[in-house]
């Protein structure tokens, strides 16, 4: 996609600033761009083809707490880390389940879903959204009680920058208990297909407080890389209920009590350096953890705005799997991945309270029947054009070789994990031709996200590479 820096970059302060934004890009005839925390994965609130004003949200950061209605008002410009603190700093025993990256905004990830460690027992972060405050292409601010029932619909997971500016969204806290534990076990690939195997089978079954994903990735160098996989979890109880939980379904993860209350052991005569770690700590030390950090260290450093020491680049994409993997086709994965330097996939196992949430309730359809999504990741460090394409070229193979494995009809994808190699909206934003990539993102209710938007906003004024088509038939 071309790169065409944005004509004037406008960052509000207070939400009645908005409506003249939107009434002067309308009599210049020009595109808005929403940015949030700026996460998504295209970057489309930084560039565009044609003219367009960046619409910057971080200022409208603001977050209410009422711990007697167990909700949260919090605005679009706050983070994932600015809500987890705020949420840490009233109580122990309250959290929402959100996604695991610090410095995301709230206006995007939750209009786009929100998947994350606690989906299995309270659903994504859209599922718990009770209200929301939005700017309609007239400038109006409406709540769920003045907007129509559809339009808060929409919003809920399929991408609310396509129907009218996010201003905040009122959530429903969950309870989490005061002792939560995490851990981490490290195996190889080679040798442990039928481990991994097991997981695809029951990781979906498993009772809804634990989460156990699977990260895949290299390790070593030259003659010694391999590939790793990671068993990654999150358990909403105390250790002692989760170690015989572990003993009865995984006793290959060898994780005893003791490990739970001890450094691991690093011991690089023998890849993985670390086999295992465990620790039980508080919700908020477990958001902590899945980003990375120390369970016990300082809440402050969930106000960071990460900037990075040194450019990352990267492609991503993603898929649904409704059966098991077969031995043929992770074997394939992992000769694909030695001939890289820095791939890695993330499998996040659904089921729990998610199979019982209709495929329509939201615009996320990716409920029953799905065992677990896939996010594929390559990263690299020289931008060159021809590292660059040769980067993109490898993951473009691995997502075609993946085809037979995944769901079909449609092959699908998670709107957060957005991948424009799917298609994107052409100059008469045509209905028919979204539909290919929107129904890799929202199935069935990619129709009704359409006829909500020709409601809203028939004449297309939020739009951008993927955003919602107004409805029409081709004749």
């Amino acid at each position: 996609m071309n790169s065409s820096h944005p004509i004037f970059i406008v960052s509000p302060t207070k939400e009645s600033q908005i409506k003249p934004v939107i009434r002067c890009a309308k009599k210049l005839g020009l595109q808005i761009k929403i940015k949030s925390g700026g996460h998504d994965y295209e970057g489309i609130s930084f560039r565009s083809k044609t003219p367009f004003a960046m619409l910057d949200l971080s200022n409208l950061n603001k977050i209410k707490i009422d711990l007697n209605e167990g909700t949260v008002w919090v605005q679009a410009g706050a983070t994932l880390g600015q809500l987890y603190y705020a949420i840490a700093k009233k109580s122990n025993v309250h959290g929402f389940p959100g996604g695991v990256c610090f410095s995301i905004g709230t206006g995007g990830i939750i209009s786009g879903g929100g998947i994350g460690t606690m989906m299995r027992k309270f659903g994504i972060a859209a599922d718990n959204v009770v209200d929301a405050r939005v700017i309609d292409v007239n400038g109006k601010i409406l709540n769920k009680n003045k907007m129509k029932e559809d339009l808060f619909w929409a919003i809920r997971g399929g991408g609310g920058a396509s129907f009218g500016v996010i201003l905040a969204w009122k959530l429903k806290l969950v309870r989490v208990p005061d002792k939560v534990t995490v851990f981490t076990v490290y195996k190889r690939l080679q040798g442990n297909q039928n481990l991994l195997k097991k997981w695809e089978n029951i990781a979906h079954q498993l009772p809804d407080k634990l989460l156990i994903r699977v990260i895949i990735q290299n390790d070593g160098t030259g003659n010694e890389k391999y590939v790793e996989i990671i068993f990654q979890a999150l358990y909403l109880g105390p250790v002692d209920e989760l170690i015989p939980l572990l003993k009865e379904k995984f006793p290959e993860f060898d994780l005893e009590k003791k490990d739970c209350f001890q450094e691991p052991v690093v011991d690089c005569s023998n890849r993985p350096c670390i086999k295992k770690e465990c620790r039980e700590s508080s919700w908020i030390g477990s958001v902590l953890y899945f980003y990375g950090r120390r369970t016990n260290e300082s809440l402050e450093v969930l106000l960071e705005k990460s900037i990075p020491t040194q450019k990352n680049y990267f492609k991503a994409t993603s898929d649904f799997v409704k059966t098991p993997i077969p031995e043929s086709g992770w074997e394939m994965v992992k000769r694909l991945f030695l001939e890289e330097e820095r791939p890695q996939m993330i499998l996040e196992p659904l089921g729990g309270i998610l199979d019982k949430i209709s495929e329509s309730e939201i615009p996320f359809p990716h409920r029953k029947g799905n065992l677990y999504n896939i996010q594929y990741l390559v990263n690299w460090g020289d931008n060159s054009e021809s590292i660059s394409s040769q980067k993109i070229t490898w993951m473009r193979k691995l997502y075609k070789k993946m085809e037979p494995y995944v769901a079909k009809s449609p092959r699908s994808a998670y709107l957060n994990y957005r991948d424009l190699d799917f298609g994107t909206n052409s100059e008469d934003y045509s209905y028919s031709k979204a539909k290919i990539w929107g129904e890799k993102y929202f199935s069935g209710n990619f129709e009704r996200l359409a006829k909500v938007k020709s409601e809203v906003d028939p004449k297309n004024f939020f739009r951008n590479e993927q955003s919602i088509p107004p409805y029409h038939t081709d004749s």
